[in-house]
């Protein structure tokens, strides 16, 4: 039996055997969000594998069960690429929650705008991602499923889904290019002014690796990110990590109400 079915059937025994209808993997600000699922939490520390998701804002449990009245598998937080230098450190959740037999995954994060008209405060649904940082989590897969194409990375039918949900909660939510950085550090303003000119509108430390997992998976993907500053060089604002904590939750905010108005449509 491979690890993710050993830990499906560990989480089926606490949570039951229902299958999530959706995957969330929850960024800064919105890990909350996993406490208010009627359900059962299972901290990572008891999922032998899963990283320990150790960047403060993040809360590291899975919790499974209704939320908006769908069954949801609800990752209270991510492993980030900066913290270990592995691309794939979200890949055995990931096949996880495939292994419990869920086929969708939303994802959020906060993020660094390069756009004017989508300041600190607001949201972007993402339609197409830059991997600037330079690695892929499938470095190291020996089959030929590592050749994952990405034409549809972001699925067209849940992004309308989301975009419907946040029309219908009166709130606006722009739609852009999110370029994913390394990080830990922050960019340089002349790396913000070379992700704009690559066609980005958004900048930030996570989600594409889950991205290309997910695809890798056969699961549809979409996601979403709260804009916590400007990309360097475009603001006098400070950017720093306890900056990101203090912004994420006024986006936060409206994402939630979207998210549940999408479970509640889906």
């Amino acid at each position: 039996m491979s690890k993710s079915a050993e830990l499906a059937a560990l989480i089926r025994e606490q949570a039951g055997d229902e299958p999530p209808e959706f995957g969330l993997i929850l960024g800064s600000g919105l890990g909350h969000l996993s406490g208010t699922v009627d359900g059962t939490a299972i901290p990572y520390s008891d999922l032998p594998g899963f990283p320990h998701a150790g960047v403060s804002g993040h809360v590291p449990q899975l919790v499974i069960g209704e939320l908006e009245g769908r069954r949801v598998a609800v990752f209270g937080g991510r492993a980030h690429y900066y913290e270990s230098g592995k691309a794939d450190v979200m890949r055995l959740p990931l096949e996880v929650l495939k292994e419990l037999g869920c086929d969708r995954l939303l994802l959020t994060n906060a993020a660094g705008s390069l756009r004017a008209d989508i300041p600190p405060g607001g949201l972007m649904l993402l339609n197409d991602h830059i991997a600037f940082a330079g690695t892929n989590p499938l470095i190291g897969e020996k089959t030929d499923a590592r050749f994952v194409p990405l034409t549809d990375a972001h699925d067209a039918e849940l992004r309308a889904a989301l975009t419907l949900a946040a029309a219908d909660e009166g709130i606006d939510m722009a739609e852009g290019v999110y370029c994913w950085f390394s990080g830990p550090s922050f960019e340089t303003p002349a790396e913000i002014r070379a992700a704009k000119v690559l066609g980005a509108d958004a900048v930030g430390m996570s989600t594409v690796p889950e991205i290309i997992l997910g695809r890798f998976l056969g699961l549809r993907c979409a996601a979403i990110s709260v804009i916590t500053n400007m990309g360097a060089g475009l603001s006098d604002e400070s950017i720093s990590h306890d900056h990101t904590k203090a912004m994420a939750p006024l986006g936060a905010a409206k994402l939630e109400r979207i998210l549940r108005r999408f479970l509640r449509d889906a």
